[in-house]
């Protein structure tokens, strides 16, 4: 009897190990290869709009975590992968936090350098030009002055507002409420995240960082 349990202990701790390898080598394979991060402080108004924007599983690999730094940026910088999806906020001692994003269409991607020229929570959102040429049902929203900040604004928690100079790109980072889209080219050149996600990196930059967007992946 005891030996027969102490076989069926050894196939336990057997199974067990097999079943971290398992995992372990699922969480490389989908790129996953440093340590997440806790959520951030959140205030009152971003616990209830939260509570009330679209929500979504964008999966393990565009989770947000701190990784070794593959840009060779100094820290502090932002540099997005555009190629990958992936956002990087370099750190000290060679490490980076990694954000899933999506990035522009391929007609419609943007690349190129800037700082962060103004930062907003919640922000108001004004459609572009472009998007009423292409969507006139948008000219109401515009002529009201735009849409405020909420869960349904296409902004999302927050927005970096990057400047070449004095001039606005008119390109932004910012939040999205549509998360399940996260890790795809779809935006009209600006850089979304999700909610949680940009609020971690705003309260990690300031006006002037610098922000380089890549075509390439790192």
């Amino acid at each position: 009897m005891a030996r027969a349990a102490q076989n069926w202990g050894e196939k336990m701790n057997y199974r067990a190990i097999a079943s971290i390898a398992l995992v372990s080598a699922a969480l490389s394979g989908c790129g996953v290869t440093g340590a997440s991060t806790p959520d951030p402080s959140l205030n009152a108004k971003d616990k209830e709009f939260m509570s009330l924007a679209p929500q979504a599983n964008v999966g393990g690999e565009y989770g947000r975590y701190i990784v070794e730094d593959p840009t060779g940026a100094a820290p502090g910088t932002i540099t997005v992968d555009t190629y990958r999806n992936f956002l990087y906020f370099s750190l000290p001692n060679k490490k980076a936090v990694r954000y899933g994003v999506a990035t522009g269409r391929d007609a419609a991607g943007w690349t190129g350098e800037a700082t962060v020229g103004k930062m907003a929570e919640w922000p108001r959102w004004m459609p572009p030009a472009d998007m009423l040429e292409r969507w006139p049902h948008l000219k109401p929203t515009a002529e009201a002055g735009g849409l405020p900040g909420g869960p349904d604004n296409p902004l999302g928690s927050r927005a970096l507002y990057l400047f070449q100079g004095d001039k606005d790109t008119m390109y932004r980072i910012h939040g999205t409420n549509e998360p399940e889209k996260i890790g795809q080219k779809v935006s009209s050149g600006c850089i979304r995240m999700r909610d949680i996600d940009v609020i971690d990196l705003y309260n990690r930059v300031h006006i002037g960082t610098r922000v380089v967007v890549a075509d390439k992946a790192f």
